[in-house]
């Protein structure tokens, strides 16, 4: 937050987590926005000494990690939740909406890699279909979470 003309954290007693390969790819990146967006968002964290930078397959907890899910962008990772025998995932930004479990090579124009993302969601969709693991789609809109299941050469989200 901007505070006396200087960007400062929002939540100065937070720990906060960023990965190393997202911020290196960001840091890479010539527009100038990007830029801007990391020297208010992310270099105030960076300068009070609140981040903690972390490999793409960290675990937070016992029952947090994260799992590699590159695409959207080199670095980009989704949360895996398993606690008492259970398991949930938040895709983050693999997924933007869940016409993309039917037609996994659909690619937003913002993912870095087309290619590579499609793919990975692919994988992913069928790591996770008829299996009793909940999916909670970021960007989904109404129902965010539910599971994926086959759905002939493809899959659906049933909520």
């Amino acid at each position: 937050m901007l505070e006396d003309g200087k960007w400062v954290p929002t939540f100065p007693n937070a720990r906060y987590l960023i990965g190393k390969t997202e911020l290196a790819h960001w840091r890479g990146e010539p527009d100038a926005q990007n830029q801007e967006i990391l020297a208010d968002s992310v270099q105030p964290i960076l300068d009070a000494g609140l981040a903690e930078l972390v490999d793409m397959d960290h675990r937070i907890s016992p029952e947090i990690r994260l799992s590699p899910t590159p695409g959207h962008t080199p670095g980009h990772v989704s949360v895996i939740i398993e606690s008492e025998g259970q398991r949930a995932v938040i895709t983050g930004d693999m997924t933007h909406h869940p016409c993309q479990m039917g037609h996994p090579d659909w690619s937003p124009p913002f993912d870095s890699d087309r290619k590579a993302s499609a793919t990975m969601r692919r994988a992913m969709f069928a790591e996770w279909a008829d299996q009793p693991i909940l999916v909670i789609g970021t960007h989904y809109a109404g129902r965010t979470a539910g599971h994926v299941v086959t759905d002939g050469e493809a899959f659906r989200f049933e909520a």
